[in-house]
C-alpha cells in the first residue's frame, strides 16, 4: 500500500503568505498621511488672508496644513486661524492646525513652539494685542493659559469653546487706528 505524502515546503508557504499580506494592505487604497511637521516663520512669511508679514507682528501665529497642498496656510493671528476654520463654507479637508504655545514663545518675536491647535488651551478677551488686535493666546499648558488669564485678563477656554462669534473678522480695518 502507497501513500500519499506531502512534501512541505516552506518557502512556498512563506511566499503564499506574502502574497496575501500585500493583497490585503493594497486593498485598503489610501496610504497612510505623513506626519504633519511645522513650518517656521522666516521673514517672508506672509498671512494667507491679508499679506502681513507674520515676523512683523507680536502675538501668536497659526498655520493650518489642508490636504493636498505642499505648504501650509500662515496666519498672523490665531482669530484669523479660528474663523477659517469655523467657516460654514469651509471645505477643504484639513491634516493638521498648529499654533505657538505662548508659555514659552516670546510675544513680541514669536518663534518655534509648535503644536497641535486642538489640544491647547485658549485665553480669549486679554489686554494682550496681536497683530490685528485683540487676539486669542494660545497655550499648550493649562497652568500657562491660567497664569497669562491672572495677568492680562480674558477667559480660559479649550478649543472646541471658541465659537464662531468670538472670531468675527468684520470690522478689524475700523479697530486699526494706524491705517
Amino acid at each position: 500500500m502507497t501513500f500519499f505524502r506531502p512534501t512541505f515546503r516552506p518557502t512556498f508557504l512563506v511566499a503564499t503568505l506574502y502574497v496575501c499580506v500585500v493583497a490585503s494592505l493594497s486593498a485598503c487604497g489610501e496610504k497612510a498621511p505623513a506626519p504633519v511637521v511645522a513650518v517656521e516663520i522666516d521673514s517672508a512669511t506672509t498671512c494667507e488672508l491679508d499679506g502681513m508679514l507674520l515676523a512683523d507682528f507680536p502675538g501668536p501665529k497659526a498655520q493650518i496644513h489642508f490636504k493636498d497642498e505642499a505648504r501650509p496656510s500662515f496666519y498672523c493671528d490665531t482669530v484669523e486661524m479660528f474663523n477659517i476654520l469655523l467657516k460654514p463654507e469651509q471645505v477643504k479637508v484639513v491634516r493638521a492646525v498648529l499654533v505657538q504655545d505662548m508659555g514659552k514663545a516670546d510675544w513680541d518675536r514669536p518663534q518655534g513652539n509648535w503644536f497641535d491647535a486642538r489640544t491647547g488651551i485658549y485665553v480669549l478677551g486679554s489686554k494682550r494685542k496681536g497683530s490685528m488686535g485683540p487676539t486669542i493666546a494660545s497655550f499648550l499648558q493649562e497652568a500657562d493659559a491660567q497664569a497669562f488669564a491672572a495677568k492680562h485678563g480674558g477667559k480660559v477656554l479649550r478649543f472646541a469653546q471658541i465659537t464662531r462669534d468670538m472670531v468675527d473678522l468684520s470690522g478689524g480695518a475700523q479697530q486699526d487706528t494706524r491705517m
